[in-house]
C-alpha cells in the first residue's frame, strides 16, 4: 500500500477552474480533495444514488440545499441525502478546500438542475 495525498492523487478540473484530486475511488466509495479559487464554484445539481459529505480543510463554503444556503468554515461539514439540489461556491477571500466524501461515487450520478 501505498499513501495518497494531492501529489499523486488522480487530478480532474470541474465547475469554475475548479481542481479535484482522488483520494479513494472505488466501486462502493469516493472520497475527492477539491480546491475552488475565490468566486468560483459549480451548477446546482443532485445525485439520485449518492449520498456526499462536504468537510472544509480551509477558506468558506456556501453551500446551497434545497433552496437554503448554509456557510461552512475550516473543520465543519455537511451531509447532502441523495436527491437533494444542492450546488457548492466559495464564498470567501481565500481559496477553498474541501474533502466530498460520496458513496455510491457520485461521478455518472448527476443531474443538473
Amino acid at each position: 500500500m501505498t499513501s495518497i495525498s494531492r501529489e499523486n492523487a488522480e487530478h480532474y478540473l470541474w465547475g469554475d477552474n475548479c481542481d479535484g484530486w482522488h483520494l479513494v475511488k472505488s466501486q462502493a466509495l469516493s472520497v475527492i480533495q477539491e480546491r475552488v479559487p475565490v468566486g468560483c464554484g459549480e451548477q446546482r445539481h443532485y445525485h439520485g444514488a449518492a449520498e456526499q459529505f462536504f468537510f472544509i480543510l480551509s477558506g468558506t463554503a456556501l453551500l446551497e440545499v434545497e433552496g437554503t444556503e448554509h456557510r461552512l468554515t475550516a473543520h465543519q461539514g455537511m451531509h447532502v441525502a441523495p436527491g437533494q439540489a444542492h450546488c457548492l461556491r466559495n464564498g470567501g477571500e481565500q481559496v477553498l478546500e474541501f474533502l466530498v466524501t460520496s458513496t455510491p461515487p457520485s461521478h455518472g450520478d448527476r443531474v443538473n438542475v
